[in-house]
């Protein structure tokens, strides 16, 4: 990433330039990304392809200020952040679903960034509702976060009895905890971009993905709530978690809501595509 791309990107965040990658800068960074840049996954469902390339995740959210989902929201900030000087690792993990379910592998990427001041902290902008802070990565109590109360503990043998990780003093998988309940499992081994491409595919062709079976745009508002366009359904969730949703009738309303609330402009209204994979 070059410098003028750097600078679009913080303008995009509506963030001057860190002097030092510390702690409290990426906390403003990951905080900024959250409100400015929506989880979506209308690419999906606009026909348009994902690419995990450097060049065109940065085209997407700086260039087009769209947002996108994990692999490519991660992707984009883990390179953002190794140009300001942090040191960026990128995670695999696999996403608890229902009846406890684990994902596929490279379900989800997240990012482990080192700052000069403060340690190794778990930095995700691409999960949805979250911490809205970055983690502190060796914490294993409770780590209290406007988005809830998380924990990061180790996790025991999955269901093949494998406990995961590599051969450091690291071996074994991690579980993230939201207030009591594990969110994923995540590797600490160090992944490319490159190697989330199958994750990324399955998610946007697979008729069991919840991603080519619904709608979502959603972002973190300035008061620690957050709103979120699923289809015609817009809700409002303020930080204490009460909620207001209501139908939106008309295109104009809909493409309105997405312009306004989210910046995002588009040509027409999104609408779930199915698929027959």
């Amino acid at each position: 990433m070059n410098s003028a791309q750097v600078d679009a990107y913080l303008r995009r965040l509506g963030v001057e330039p860190p002097a030092w990658p510390t702690v409290d800068a990426l906390r403003e960074l990951h905080l900024r990304h959250l409100r400015t840049v929506p989880f979506e996954n209308l690419s999906i469902h606009l026909g348009e392809e994902i690419v995990l390339e450097e060049k065109r995740l940065l085209d997407k959210v700086v260039g087009a200020r769209r947002g996108g989902f994990c692999y490519e929201l991660n992707g984009a900030f883990g390179a953002l952040l190794a140009a300001l000087g942090y040191e960026v690792a990128l995670l695999a993990g696999r996403v608890y679903g229902d009846e406890g379910r684990l994902g596929i592998p490279y379900d989800h990427l997240a990012l482990r960034v080192r700052t000069v001041d403060g340690g190794d902290w778990l930095a995700d902008v691409g999960f949805g509702a979250h911490s809205h802070l970055p983690l502190e990565f060796g914490e294993r109590g409770e780590q209290e976060d406007p988005g809830g109360t998380f924990r990061i503990v180790e996790a025991g043998p999955d269901a093949a009895g494998v406990r995961g990780g590599h051969d450091t003093v690291e071996a074994a998988d991690l579980h993230v905890i939201r207030d009591g309940r594990p969110q994923y499992r995540l590797e600490v081994r160090p992944r490319a971009l490159g190697d989330f491409v199958a994750g990324a595919w399955w998610h946007s062709t697979s008729s069991v993905s919840h991603f080519t079976r619904s709608l979502v745009c959603s972002r973190v508002t300035e008061n620690g709530g957050r709103i979120t366009l699923s289809g015609r359904r817009f809700t409002v969730t303020a930080a204490d978690g009460t909620r207001e949703e209501r139908e939106l009738g008309t295109d104009e309303e809909v493409l309105g809501v997405y312009r306004e609330r989210f910046g995002i402009e588009l040509g027409a209204v999104p609408v779930v595509r199915g698929t027959d994979r």
